[in-house]
């Protein structure tokens, strides 16, 4: 069992109590998870503030430096940070795994390092010049969550460190082993206290988006915690970044050839179990397609393997947790009651792990929760519609609106629908087909401000204009 420190201004700091860490795939404890103090968290945010006095001084190039050599460092423990987050996380090593997950962050660290942003000229005449400078904030607070915990520790702090920011960072506690392992592997690199970790429960993440001392808070997780983390960050008037849940709809057009676009649905939906928040979570198909579609997804379905993240035959693993299991089979428990037609799946066996078959509900409609909400799980409701403008209305009919995708052979038709998805990204033959280069956000409640890209960057940094 590893039992690992929190990571204050460069140094393993180590605290009186822990918290088991569960592998979800045997239910047995890989490692020990930190319980940090209120104290604890001061003095990472007092290490990073330290650290940020001198780190806001360097250029542009011992930034870009040092975010290289954090890549180069990663890379170099990949297979080690591959099988420390399969333990705690469940996913499987091959695949769109771990692994993969791994190397996600190198390839967005390795980007990011490369961005910079010049001084913008707005005026520069008879009248005098004006400039555009950017400015790093500050302490940046980070709280990850528990799907995808390397690779967004990544998205949030190498934009961050890269503007010139520190960061203190907490991650789930359902996932933080790999965090923590992350981040001492930042320490090896980067000057003490521009990277922190701390790791507990909940309340710790109350205190950092209501402490003075931190600037910004970038979080990734459920509208409901993001709400919270709003509200507690009124009282600074922080700025924050909230990238929040999803529940993404998919609009399958009448002259879509299903053969084609099977397996690009299925791993739209089912990619790291469905435990994504830019997963498809809906999918709607054409009267005139419909049985078609079901059958190529249920043939798809049945050539996966589901079993132990460690294991090299694995295809998916388990839902990460107990309580993200329960809401999956109750979700799809409801819309069989309610008439939905379990094509395969929906019927988890007993033993160790939180195994949850893939799962295809056909016959289903708004009016249950399965589709009404975000299931977070591998399960995908299939609905039927024969008009496409009634399709877009039921896509849209969300408070949510963080990604959808449409699926034609017409391109021409398809964008124009995609332009009527209320959604912050939108794909065309693909879905949740995410890059480094691109903005990457949400409208409506799944939340406000992007990542990735020069517009990602900038989020990480305020605005000086500049009179001459």
């Amino acid at each position: 069992m590893q039992r690992s420190s929190l990571v204050i201004g460069g140094r393993k700091v180590e605290t009186p109590s822990s918290l088991d860490v569960i592998n979800p795939s045997t239910g047995v404890v890989v490692g020990a998870m930190p319980l940090a103090t209120a104290r604890d968290l001061d003095s990472a945010i007092s290490a990073a503030t330290k650290a940020f006095a001198a780190w806001r001084q360097t250029s542009e190039t011992e930034r870009a430096d040092a975010c290289r050599a954090v890549a180069k460092t990663i890379e170099a423990h990949a297979e080690e940070l591959a099988r420390l987050l399969t333990l705690e996380q469940g996913k499987p090593l091959n695949g769109l795994g771990s692994r993969f997950e791994i190397g996600g962050a190198v390839a967005w660290t390795r980007f990011t390092s490369d961005l910079s942003l010049p001084v913008e000229v707005l005026q520069d005449g008879a009248e005098g010049r004006v400039e555009l400078h950017r400015k790093p904030i500050g302490v940046v607070g980070s709280i990850t969550p528990w799907n995808w915990p390397v690779m967004i520790a990544c998205w949030h702090i190498i934009p961050a460190i890269r503007a010139g920011n520190t960061v203190v960072i907490k991650p789930s506690p359902l996932t933080p082993l790999s965090t923590i392992r992350l981040v001492e592997l930042m320490n090896e690199t980067l000057p003490p206290g521009v990277v922190n970790v701390i790791t507990g429960e909940n309340e710790i993440g109350s205190l950092m988006s209501s402490h003075p001392g931190i600037a910004k808070v970038t979080f990734t997780g459920s509208t409901a915690t993001g709400r919270k983390i709003m509200q507690n960050a009124a009282g600074t008037l922080k700025r924050l970044t909230l990238e929040l849940g999803g529940n993404d709809a998919g609009i399958v057009l009448p002259d879509a050839d299903p053969q084609k676009i099977v397996e690009g649905l299925f791993w739209g939906a089912f990619i790291n179990g469905g435990q994504t928040c830019a997963a498809l979570k809906r999918l709607y198909v054409h009267d005139s397609l419909y049985d078609a579609v079901c059958d190529e997804l249920v043939k798809y379905a049945s050539q996966v393997v589901v079993g132990d993240g460690l294991s090299e035959k694995s295809t998916l693993g388990p839902v990460q947790n107990r309580r993200q299991f329960d809401i999956v089979s109750t979700f799809v428990n409801e819309a069989r009651d309610k008439g939905g037609r379990v094509l395969i799946g929906g019927n988890p066996a007993e033993g160790p792990g939180y195994f949850y078959p893939v799962t295809l509900v056909a016959d289903v409609d708004h009016g249950c929760r399965l589709v009404d909400e975000e299931q977070f799980g591998p399960a995908l409701p299939i609905v039927r519609y024969s008009d496409v403008d009634d399709a877009v209305a039921k896509a849209n009919a969300s408070s949510m609106g963080l990604g959808g995708s449409v699926w034609g052979t017409d391109l021409a038709e398809a964008k124009r629908v995609a332009g009527r998805i209320e959604a912050g990204s939108v794909w065309i033959n693909k879905h949740g087909a995410i890059q480094p280069n691109a903005p990457f956000g949400g409208v409506k409640q799944s939340g406000f401000g992007v990542e990735f890209g020069v517009e990602g960057l900038k989020e990480f940094t305020t605005v000086q204009t500049v009179f001459c």
